[in-house]
């Protein structure tokens, strides 16, 4: 589907979906307030500068707000007078819900709500889409869907589950490298180089990410057959399970849902 896209706001996330495009056939166009980014992506991917959010609204079907949530307000306001009804506005700006969305556009065309994960700078990423607005057409739905598909898994959710796939999802990449770091340092204690480690590591997450996806196990035999009775790894875990390491990771991700909750009021 060829069609007019611009992005507000051209940081990481942005970026990485602008490089993604290739496929689509879209036409570009991009506005930041670091003009250097805006040449760079020119350079790169073909982007057309806008001079401003306004003028780059004027000229898109398809308009991406990619700012932080804090400036999100201020955007939508200074862009509501150029959008219409046959225009889409997306938002991957975290903690913003679709009414607050709407609200802040004058309700002037079709939301979609997106939340992304930083995996999604390497392709890897993990999509949450709401489709929910019942102005979207057929079309839209599927112009957005395929925008993200070249940067990861999408999943399309109903608003009420955002909450809990950012304490989940946007929060994970956190929480995993999070035990990266703590199994490098148990390498360093047992005399490892910190180098040395820190590559071992890395490549154990990715192996064995790498054999859950491709494997048709669930994730708890995969792990059956690493623990050998009266082995190592049995002992391991069972000081894992004496210390309520997984109920401290469930309760964990309960309360990054709960401050989702908080931020979305």
């Amino acid at each position: 589907m060829s069609s007019s896209i611009g992005f507000i706001g051209l940081g990481n996330m942005g970026s990485a979906i602008i490089k993604g495009l290739s496929g689509l056939g879209a036409e570009v166009h991009g506005f930041d307030l670091d003009r250097t980014k805006m040449d760079a992506l020119a350079g790169q991917c073909g982007l057309a500068p806008a001079d401003s959010p306004k003028d780059l609204t004027a000229k898109c079907e398809f308009v991406v707000l990619a700012v932080k949530p804090q400036h999100a307000a201020g955007v939508l306001e200074e862009i509501a007078p150029e959008l219409n009804p046959g225009k889409c506005l997306v938002s991957i700006a975290a903690g913003i819900p679709l009414a607050r969305l709407k609200d802040h556009s004058e309700n002037r065309c079709p939301v979609v709500r997106v939340m992304p994960n930083t995996p999604a700078l390497v392709n890897a990423g993990v999509f949450a889409v709401c489709l929910e607005d019942p102005h979207l057409s057929e079309g839209q739905k599927k112009f957005v869907l395929d925008l993200f598909r070249p940067l990861g898994r999408v999943h399309v959710l109903e608003e009420k589950f955002f909450d809990a796939y950012t304490a989940l999802i946007g929060s994970g990449p956190a929480y995993v490298l999070y035990f990266m770091e703590a199994l490098i340092e148990a390498g360093v204690s047992l005399g490892f180089a910190r180098d040395l480690a820190a590559d071992m590591v890395l490549a154990l997450f990715a192996g064995t990410s790498r054999l859950a996806v491709k494997s048709k196990e669930h994730v708890s035999l995969l792990r059956e057959m690493v623990t050998s009775p009266g082995g190592t790894t049995i002992s391991g875990l069972a000081h894992m399970d004496r210390c309520a390491l997984r109920a401290h990771v469930m309760d964990a991700v309960r309360k990054a849902w709960e401050r989702s909750r908080e931020l979305g009021k």
